[in-house]
């Protein structure tokens, strides 16, 4: 027995140091909750430099997966903190999120920035602490691009797939959330609008102002009534 608690120790810290993820026992209503963290930059099909604190898709979306065939899952924590990052990976993992049958809830710190947008309304409920951020803003490319009509129509038919995620997964109207990201006068030499903890919540993104005590318990709360 000591030398299996030894080895779910180790599996615990390897998961948390690989992918910042972890399993905790839901000793309220048996089962595990996994614990999610969606830190730094959501990394898509470029590898980001190794200084870069990156949230990898394809180790996110192989788990999601897992969570949802296993009866052992019983729910999913998100804690996100992330600047953004690629568009069509982050889009992958809110979408997955979306679709998972198990009562899951998510916790903004620090910031939910860009694509985390989407992956913060993504779940059944969402959190957001007094001092997070949410930054909104138009669709932007990094590296050349062609500057032609048919290339910034393809942003517009990427920005009109991120308006629509979101507006269908919270509480905020479509033409509300698109006057925020091309809104001029708050980031400098830039379009978007910075939401402030209760300005989230105001603005319908988020549904409630709270830390990690409340999230859990609103968890716990989804997981009682689901099973």
């Amino acid at each position: 027995m000591e030398n299996k608690e030894i080895e779910t120790q180790q599996n615990k810290a390897e998961l948390i140091k690989e992918a910042g993820q972890l399993e905790m026992q839901n000793k309220k209503e048996g089962g595990k909750i996994y614990l999610l963290s969606i830190i730094g930059e959501v990394e898509g099909h470029d590898v980001l430099p190794a200084n870069s604190k990156t949230t990898k898709y394809e180790h996110v979306l192989p788990r999601l997966a897992e969570i949802e065939e296993q009866e052992e899952y019983t729910g999913v924590l998100v804690i996100i903190n992330t600047v953004g990052g690629d568009v069509e990976s982050g889009l992958a993992i809110a979408e997955m999120l979306a679709s998972l049958s198990k009562p899951k809830v998510s916790l903004v710190l620090g910031g939910s920035h860009s694509i985390g947008v989407p992956l913060a309304v993504s779940t059944d409920y969402s959190f957001i602490v007094p001092s997070g951020t949410m930054v909104i803003h138009p669709v932007r490319m990094n590296g050349q691009f062609i500057g032609a009509p048919q290339t910034y129509e393809y942003f517009k038919i990427i920005q009109d797939r991120i308006v629509s995620f979101v507006t269908s997964h919270c509480k905020i109207d479509g033409k509300r959330f698109e006057e925020m990201m091309i809104h001029q006068g708050i980031l400098t030499k830039d379009l978007g609008t910075i939401l402030v903890g209760e300005e989230a919540v105001k603005e319908g993104l988020i549904d409630e102002i709270g830390g990690i005590d409340k999230a859990l318990k609103k968890l716990h709360e989804l997981i009682g009534n689901y099973y």
